[in-house]
Protein backbone atom coordinates (compact mmCIF):
# COMPACT_ATOMS: atom_id res chain seq x y z
CA UNK A 1 0.00 0.00 0.00
CA UNK A 2 1.49 3.34 -0.93
CA UNK A 3 1.58 6.41 1.30
CA UNK A 4 -1.40 8.12 -0.39
CA UNK A 5 -3.74 5.15 0.05
CA UNK A 6 -2.75 4.64 3.70
CA UNK A 7 -3.53 8.29 4.45
CA UNK A 8 -6.97 7.91 2.87
CA UNK A 9 -8.05 5.21 5.36
CA UNK A 10 -9.51 7.68 7.93
CA UNK A 11 -11.63 9.34 5.21
CA UNK A 12 -12.83 5.94 3.97
CA UNK A 13 -13.88 4.98 7.52
CA UNK A 14 -15.72 8.31 7.86
CA UNK A 15 -17.51 7.78 4.54
CA UNK A 16 -18.49 4.22 5.52
CA UNK A 17 -19.96 5.56 8.78
CA UNK A 18 -22.04 8.02 6.76
CA UNK A 19 -23.30 5.17 4.55
CA UNK A 20 -24.22 3.06 7.60
CA UNK A 21 -27.01 5.55 8.39
CA UNK A 22 -29.33 3.87 5.85
CA UNK A 23 -29.12 0.24 7.09
CA UNK A 24 -29.21 1.39 10.73
CA UNK A 25 -32.37 3.42 10.10
CA UNK A 26 -34.05 0.56 8.20
CA UNK A 27 -33.09 -2.10 10.75
CA UNK A 28 -34.43 -0.02 13.64
CA UNK A 29 -37.71 0.63 11.80
CA UNK A 30 -37.95 -3.15 11.15
CA UNK A 31 -37.17 -3.67 14.87
CA UNK A 32 -34.24 -5.95 14.01
CA UNK A 33 -32.38 -4.88 17.13
CA UNK A 34 -29.91 -7.77 17.36
CA UNK A 35 -28.44 -6.92 13.94
CA UNK A 36 -28.61 -3.15 14.25
CA UNK A 37 -26.90 -3.25 17.64
CA UNK A 38 -23.69 -4.58 16.10
CA UNK A 39 -23.79 -2.22 13.13
CA UNK A 40 -24.44 0.75 15.44
CA UNK A 41 -21.57 -0.36 17.70
CA UNK A 42 -19.22 -0.46 14.69
CA UNK A 43 -20.45 2.99 13.58
CA UNK A 44 -19.98 4.36 17.11
CA UNK A 45 -16.46 2.97 17.43
CA UNK A 46 -15.52 4.22 13.97
CA UNK A 47 -16.25 7.76 15.15
CA UNK A 48 -13.21 7.62 17.41
CA UNK A 49 -11.04 5.44 15.19
CA UNK A 50 -11.12 7.68 12.10
CA UNK A 51 -9.96 10.76 14.03
CA UNK A 52 -7.30 8.80 15.90
CA UNK A 53 -6.00 7.29 12.65
CA UNK A 54 -6.01 10.67 10.90
CA UNK A 55 -3.80 12.10 13.66
CA UNK A 56 -1.59 8.98 13.85
CA UNK A 57 -1.05 8.86 10.07
CA UNK A 58 -0.72 12.65 9.83
CA UNK A 59 -3.68 12.51 7.44
CA UNK A 60 -5.88 15.35 8.72
CA UNK A 61 -7.75 16.82 5.76
CA UNK A 62 -10.32 19.48 4.92
CA UNK A 63 -12.52 16.68 3.53
CA UNK A 64 -12.35 14.80 6.84
CA UNK A 65 -13.02 17.97 8.84
CA UNK A 66 -16.29 18.45 6.92
CA UNK A 67 -17.44 14.85 6.36
CA UNK A 68 -16.69 13.60 9.91
CA UNK A 69 -19.17 15.88 11.71
CA UNK A 70 -21.61 15.52 8.79
CA UNK A 71 -21.47 11.71 9.19
CA UNK A 72 -22.15 12.05 12.90
CA UNK A 73 -25.12 14.34 12.30
CA UNK A 74 -26.70 12.19 9.56
CA UNK A 75 -26.16 8.98 11.50
CA UNK A 76 -27.43 10.30 14.82
CA UNK A 77 -30.41 12.21 13.42
CA UNK A 78 -31.57 9.23 11.34
CA UNK A 79 -31.09 6.90 14.33
CA UNK A 80 -33.02 9.13 16.72
CA UNK A 81 -35.84 9.58 14.19
CA UNK A 82 -36.03 5.79 13.70
CA UNK A 83 -36.15 5.27 17.48
CA UNK A 84 -39.03 7.76 17.67
CA UNK A 85 -40.86 5.95 14.85
CA UNK A 86 -40.75 2.64 16.74
CA UNK A 87 -41.79 4.30 20.00
CA UNK A 88 -38.54 3.89 21.94
CA UNK A 89 -37.98 7.65 22.29
CA UNK A 90 -40.30 10.65 22.62
CA UNK A 91 -40.70 12.75 19.46
CA UNK A 92 -39.59 15.93 21.23
CA UNK A 93 -36.13 14.48 21.89
CA UNK A 94 -35.56 14.02 18.16
CA UNK A 95 -36.82 17.59 17.61
CA UNK A 96 -34.25 18.93 20.11
CA UNK A 97 -31.41 17.04 18.42
CA UNK A 98 -32.49 18.01 14.89
CA UNK A 99 -33.01 21.68 15.85
CA UNK A 100 -29.58 21.85 17.50
CA UNK A 101 -27.94 20.58 14.32
CA UNK A 102 -30.07 22.81 12.06
CA UNK A 103 -29.04 25.85 14.13
CA UNK A 104 -25.35 24.87 13.97
CA UNK A 105 -25.39 24.19 10.22
CA UNK A 106 -27.46 27.34 9.50
CA UNK A 107 -25.03 29.40 11.57
CA UNK A 108 -22.07 27.95 9.69
CA UNK A 109 -23.72 28.69 6.34
CA UNK A 110 -24.61 32.23 7.42
CA UNK A 111 -21.03 32.82 8.57
CA UNK A 112 -19.75 31.51 5.24
CA UNK A 113 -22.17 33.71 3.24
CA UNK A 114 -21.38 36.90 5.17
CA UNK A 115 -17.73 36.48 6.08
CA UNK A 116 -16.27 33.78 3.85
CA UNK A 117 -14.42 30.59 4.56
CA UNK A 118 -13.81 29.45 8.10
CA UNK A 119 -12.02 26.61 9.86
CA UNK A 120 -14.36 23.76 10.72
CA UNK A 121 -13.60 22.53 14.22
CA UNK A 122 -15.73 20.63 16.69
CA UNK A 123 -15.82 22.12 20.15
CA UNK A 124 -15.08 19.97 23.18
CA UNK A 125 -18.74 20.31 24.23
CA UNK A 126 -19.82 19.26 20.72
CA UNK A 127 -17.65 16.13 20.91
CA UNK A 128 -18.99 15.30 24.38
CA UNK A 129 -22.57 15.81 23.16
CA UNK A 130 -21.98 13.46 20.21
CA UNK A 131 -20.39 10.87 22.51
CA UNK A 132 -23.34 11.08 24.96
CA UNK A 133 -25.82 10.66 22.09
CA UNK A 134 -23.92 7.62 20.77
CA UNK A 135 -23.67 5.97 24.20
CA UNK A 136 -27.37 6.60 24.87
CA UNK A 137 -28.38 5.02 21.54
CA UNK A 138 -26.12 2.01 22.14
CA UNK A 139 -27.62 1.56 25.64
CA UNK A 140 -31.15 1.75 24.22
CA UNK A 141 -30.40 -0.74 21.43
CA UNK A 142 -28.57 -3.08 23.83
CA UNK A 143 -31.58 -3.03 26.16
CA UNK A 144 -33.81 -4.31 23.33
CA UNK A 145 -31.63 -7.42 22.96
CA UNK A 146 -29.99 -7.83 26.38
CA UNK A 147 -32.01 -6.12 29.15
CA UNK A 148 -29.13 -5.10 31.41
CA UNK A 149 -29.73 -1.52 32.46
CA UNK A 150 -31.91 -0.18 35.27
CA UNK A 151 -34.65 2.25 34.24
CA UNK A 152 -32.85 5.07 36.07
CA UNK A 153 -29.91 4.83 33.67
CA UNK A 154 -32.22 5.70 30.76
CA UNK A 155 -33.67 8.67 32.62
CA UNK A 156 -30.17 9.92 33.37
CA UNK A 157 -29.10 9.26 29.78
CA UNK A 158 -32.11 11.09 28.37
CA UNK A 159 -31.47 14.19 30.49
CA UNK A 160 -27.74 14.08 29.70
CA UNK A 161 -28.52 14.03 25.97
CA UNK A 162 -30.87 17.01 26.39
CA UNK A 163 -28.46 18.96 28.59
CA UNK A 164 -25.50 18.38 26.26
CA UNK A 165 -27.59 19.31 23.19
CA UNK A 166 -28.46 22.67 24.73
CA UNK A 167 -25.00 23.25 26.21
CA UNK A 168 -23.09 22.42 23.03
CA UNK A 169 -25.62 24.17 20.74
CA UNK A 170 -25.47 27.30 22.90
CA UNK A 171 -21.69 27.14 22.95
CA UNK A 172 -21.51 26.97 19.14
CA UNK A 173 -23.90 29.94 18.83
CA UNK A 174 -21.81 31.93 21.35
CA UNK A 175 -18.43 31.12 19.74
CA UNK A 176 -19.51 31.71 16.14
CA UNK A 177 -21.61 34.74 17.07
CA UNK A 178 -18.53 36.21 18.76
CA UNK A 179 -16.39 35.47 15.67
CA UNK A 180 -19.02 37.00 13.37
CA UNK A 181 -19.23 40.13 15.54
CA UNK A 182 -15.43 40.44 15.53
CA UNK A 183 -15.35 40.06 11.73
CA UNK A 184 -18.13 42.62 11.32
CA UNK A 185 -16.35 45.10 13.61
CA UNK A 186 -13.05 44.64 11.77
CA UNK A 187 -14.81 45.20 8.41
CA UNK A 188 -16.52 48.32 9.78
CA UNK A 189 -13.18 49.56 11.11
CA UNK A 190 -11.54 48.95 7.71
CA UNK A 191 -14.33 50.91 5.95
CA UNK A 192 -13.98 53.80 8.39
CA UNK A 193 -10.21 53.98 7.79
CA UNK A 194 -10.65 54.38 4.03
Amino acid sequence: MNNISIKSIPNIITLLRLLLAVPIFLLIVQENYSTVLWIALIAGLSDGIDGWLARKLDALSHYGAIVDPLSDKVLLISTYVALVLVGLLPWWLAVIIVLRDVIIVSGALAYYCFFGRYEVASSRLGKISTCVQIVFVLMLLTEQVYPLFPELSFQIGLWLVIFMAFASGGHYVYIWGKKALKMKNSKDLFKNQQ
